[in-house]
Formats: structure tokens, sequence, C-alpha cells
């Protein structure tokens, strides 16, 4: 018998993610280039980074930082993580022992997750929440246990969450400011999470990503600001959404030195360690806190134009509090549902949204799509253009 006598068969298996297909993001963007809209789907800027931090980069390749770095990330990025967070936070971590480099802010709750959550353990997802929660938990073993924010407010309903704590609760994810609904968590909220959680042995996973992304005075009410819930959590970042280098998918973890080490197991197998001239760069352009503390008014002022540009609209505005998202609720211009509506929207009108329904484990539709303006002042004019003939 030889090799041309032999049927090629490609074996079958059970799927890990059996109910999981290709993300509404990819749909959107593909849809959106089909048809020529104007993309306020995905969340990534269509605008250039600081050319200052492409030199950084540039400059730490010519010096011959092109091989592995330490696992845990490069000394240099994780001293200015930690200054960076005693500076705003007044909590001091550790460089050595409680700051990992991680390949995105994804990879780095995949291995909170993965580190933590054993099979029959139950993690909690506040709905509508960032698509790869429920799969990183059910990849872990784990058992997803949604409790949904209140409608329309999209603030933390305490009661629900207390209610849905039980001996198994093995951790509970939190994301301020939140995506998709662009609201933020407060002082007062993370004070009576910290109350509830105090009793418990419950972990927190806290998606900060967009923490320089707070308006109107506002302060980002970071987990590490509360000594209770520092002491418990994963606080999870992204340089990537901070300056605007979504493709170069770096990350940061901060947490107590005992659950470090445990996050540092998985993560030396997942992914070992991350791009090393980016971490010199980012270590270098992070002696400078002006990029990011000037962050908050950059993105507000596009939040402002956006929103101004929709007044008189038939879409009705909700809060933006942070972020760089902007919801709408669309029962005055249709009545057909989020995710039909953002296909005609694509199609017929030329501006690509996002359904909120795609956010809830159960596709729970209030009418309500989300808009990003992480673009070009041109580009969301384009938009609103198209958008105001609703």
């Amino acid at each position: 018998m030889t090799s041309t006598d032999i049927a090629p068969r490609t074996p079958a298996f059970p799927s890990k993610l059996p109910q999981v297909g290709t993300t509404i993001f990819t749909v959107m963007s593909a849809l959106a280039a089909e048809h020529g809209a104007v993309n306020l789907g995905q969340g990534f800027p269509d605008f250039h980074c600081d050319p200052a931090l492409i030199d950084t980069v540039d400059r730490a390749m010519r010096a011959g930082h092109n091989q592995y770095p330490p696992m845990a990330g490069v000394p240099a990025l994780r001293e200015a993580v930690a200054a960076k967070i005693a500076a705003l936070h007044a909590r001091r971590y550790d460089a050595n022992t409680e700051i990992t480099i991680t390949a995105g802010a994804t990879q780095a709750i995949l291995t909170a997750i993965l580190a933590t959550v054993h099979a029959g353990d139950e993690v909690i997802v506040l709905d509508p929440c960032y698509d790869s929660y429920a799969p990183n938990v059910e990849l872990a073993g784990g058992t997803v246990v949604r409790v949904p924010l209140t409608p329309g407010s999209f603030r933390p309903d305490f009661g629900k969450i207390a209610a849905a704590i039980t001996p198994r609760t093995r951790a509970l994810i939190i994301n301020s400011p939140h995506n998709p609904s662009a609201t933020i968590w407060t002082a007062e909220d993370m004070r009576t999470l910290e109350e509830l959680l105090a009793p418990t042995d419950v972990l927190l996973i806290s998606d900060e990503v967009y923490e320089h992304m707070v308006f109107d005075g506002a302060q980002h009410e970071s987990a590490a600001r509360f000594p209770g819930l520092a002491a418990r959590a994963f606080i999870v970042s992204s340089f990537g959404k901070t300056f605007h280098v979504t493709g170069w998918k770096v990350g940061t973890v901060a947490a107590p030195a005992a659950l470090t080490a445990e996050f540092r197991k998985v993560h030396q197998f997942n992914v070992f360690t991350v791009n090393t001239p980016m971490q010199h760069g980012l270590a270098a352009y992070l002696q400078n806190a002006a990029p990011y503390l000037q962050l908050p008014a950059f993105y507000q002022a596009k939040r402002d134009l956006f929103r101004q540009g929709l007044e008189g609209s038939r879409l009705r505005l909700l809060p933006s509090t942070g972020s760089y998202f902007q919801c709408v609720d669309i029962s005055a211009v249709s009545d057909l549902n989020e995710s039909d509506f953002c296909q005609w929207l694509t199609r017929e009108v030329g501006v690509a949204a996002i359904p909120l329904s795609a956010f809830y484990g159960d596709g729970f539709d209030q009418r309500v799509v989300r808009f990003c303006f992480a673009k070009q002042d041109d580009t969301l004019r384009q938009a609103l253009q198209r958008l105001r003939k609703l």
C-alpha cells in the first residue's frame, strides 16, 4: 500500500467551545469593508500613535534588545508600571513579584482565569460584558454565572451579585470603564464591593484597560485604591488602549505576590514572554506621564464632537462617562432588533455599529447599539453626516 491508496482523514473531536463562532467584531468589520461603511464598530483607533513612541522602540531594536526578555517582563517596564500605579492610586506593587507584562489584556484575563479556576468552580460575570470572559471560564472547566447590570443605567446590582455568590464561586470579573456601556464604577461602588467580598474567598479580576478614558473630571477608581479589593485582585491594563497601539498586544497585570506566583506559572507556558523591543520602548516612553495624563481630555473632545453631532437626531444618546464608546437607543429610528439594525445601518447608511445584545449571554435586546469614537475627527464627521439623515 502506498500513500496514494490511503484516503485522507481529518479526525473529528468534541469542541471545547461548541457555542462559539466568529465574533461580532469580525462580522461587522467585514460587512463595513464590503459596503465601504465608516467603521465605528470595532474598538480601535484609525489614527497613528505618538512618533516618539515609535522612536523608543526603534532605538531599542537598534540597541540589540531583540532576544527573549525575562519571563515576567523587562525589569525597567515593570518598575515603570509599579511607579505609575503608585503615583495614580497610592498603592506600591513590588515590580519583581507583583507586576507581570502580558501579550495584551485578553491574554492576561485568560491567564488569570486558567491559573485560578478549577473544574466546577463558578465565575461571576456582569452582563453585558466583553466577549472573551465566558469562553475563558469554559476553557478552564469553570461555570459561568451571569448577573445582569441594571438595564438602562448599567449600574451594578449588588443584591444580585451577593445572591449569585456560592461556596463554589472562585472569582468575579468587573470592568470599569465599561465596555460596552461606557459607564464607570464610582468610589461608592468599589467600597460596596469591598464590603461584599470581605467575608468571602472570592478572587477579583478587574479589567481596567480603559483606565485613562474617564471624563468630566471624574477619577478612575482602580481596584488598587481599595485595600480589601487589591488584596484579592488581578488588575489588568493595556498599553494598546492607552497609547493607540492595539496591534502591539502588550498589557500588564498587577496582583499580590501570592496571586502573581500562580499567574506566572500559567503565563510562562501559554506565552512565556512578550515582545522585547516594545517593552524597552514602552519603559522609556513611560518616563513622561503627560501622554496618559492628557488622554482623558483627548478622548473627551472626541466624545463631545460625536455627541454634539447627534444632538437633534432620532438616536437617543446614553451617558458616556468612560472608555471610547458611545451607546445610543435606536427605538425612535427603527423597529428592527439590534443585530438587524446594525447590519441595515452598515449596508444602507454606511456606518458600522455593534449591537449590545452581542455582549449578553442570552442575547438580551434593549434597542441599544454601540459606536466607537476612537477615530480621526474627519472620520467622525463623515459618520455623523450619514447618521444625521436617520
